[in-house]
């Protein structure tokens, strides 16, 4: 049979809407890291949208996933777009919701989705032409299989619990539970030990004479998947996920979306993806720190990054900055604009 199209799927919030703003202050004393940081916008996503159909003109449909708000500037009539409202697929109890995780645990339930899909959060960018191949091969997800111990990350001051952040050792746990490392490598070993991994071979073997998984490594790169493989985690995971679920905010013990990632790998249903796939970036308050690192996306090979926010100043400057060079990267308006 024919493989089913691919879709993209994009989540998208404005931590600026007044409206969003005041419902949210509704769950001021709830549990989780509700944070203007993390949703504050960058302005990336109308260079997202000229990124994908600048270099992945293949793509079936583009899925803007948000709870009701949109940009101004967004062509609602465009072919390719589906706007999807988080209440048209999240399940009622668990909104409104601040929580990433609730977000992207249910994509299996928006309707029109194809079987393939590929999630992209709205700070990842397309920086060089890709193919269907890059996250399919046939009806198989591409991944990047490393073996590699999984750490606990310190929350910092700014989560106000000061909490470990966990979610890779809850990962790791559940999957253990399901599957025994020797059987699950074992009995896919080329995909586990292909050499398009590089040195991160390296990791992989050292980490051979354990009978469980230590962790795995998770890229910072978009997310290939099928919703066959939500719907089975699901099927045997439904408590777990449903609480993950209820939280209104990220809870640093909750699992993440990278379960889904390491679950299809562990079933062995993948396809080995070159790490220098995608690689993410980091913005910071430095100028010249951030100038070095756009001159270092320009010369590199990835096709894919992703800029994470790690201002911790005025954030104006540093918007204009790198609007600045999106606009030089893209400089087209793409169908997605008006």
């Amino acid at each position: 049979m024919e493989p089913q199209p691919i879709d993209f799927v994009i989540t998208w919030v404005d931590g600026a809407d007044p409206v969003w703003q005041a419902e949210k202050e509704k769950y001021k004393g709830a549990k989780g890291d509700s944070r203007a940081k993390r949703y504050r916008d960058w302005d990336t996503l109308r260079y997202l949208f000229r990124s994908i159909e600048k270099h992945a003109p293949f793509v079936n449909r583009v899925f803007l996933v948000t709870c009701g708000h949109l940009p101004k500037w967004l062509n609602t009539d465009a072919e390719k777009l589906r706007i999807v409202r988080h209440d048209e697929y999240i399940p009622e109890e668990y909104l409104p919701t601040f929580c990433n995780r609730a977000i992207d645990m249910n994509f299996h339930r928006i309707k029109e989705l194809s079987e393939r899909f590929v999630y992209f959060n709205d700070d990842m960018l397309l920086v060089k032409d890709v193919t269907e191949n890059d996250f399919f091969k046939g009806s198989l997800p591409r991944e990047t299989a490393v073996v590699f111990p999984a750490v606990a990350n310190r929350g910092g001051k700014e989560t106000k619990t000061d909490a470990m952040y966990l979610a890779p050792l809850m990962d790791t746990a559940l999957i253990n539970k399901h599957f025994k490392k020797h059987r699950a490598v074992g009995g896919h070993f080329f995909k586990w030990y292909s050499p398009v991994y590089g040195k991160e071979l390296f990791k992989t073997l050292l980490c051979a004479p354990w009978g469980y998984f230590p962790g795995i490594r998770a890229f910072h790169a978009c997310y290939s998947s099928r919703k066959s493989i939500y719907e089975d985690l699901w099927a045997k995971e439904g408590e777990a996920l449903d609480a993950v679920c209820r939280h209104r905010f990220r809870v640093n013990t909750d699992y993440n979306q990278m379960l889904f990632s390491f679950w299809q790998m562990a079933k062995g249903e993948f396809a080995p993806r070159r790490p220098s796939f995608g690689k993410a970036y980091s913005i910071f308050d430095d100028p010249e720190k951030n100038e070095n690192t756009f001159r270092t996306i320009e010369k590199s090979s990835h096709k894919m990054i992703c800029l994470n926010d790690d201002v911790a100043g005025e954030f104006e400057p540093r918007l204009k900055e790198l609007t600045d060079r999106l606009t030089k990267w893209y400089p087209e308006k793409s169908s997605f604009e008006l």
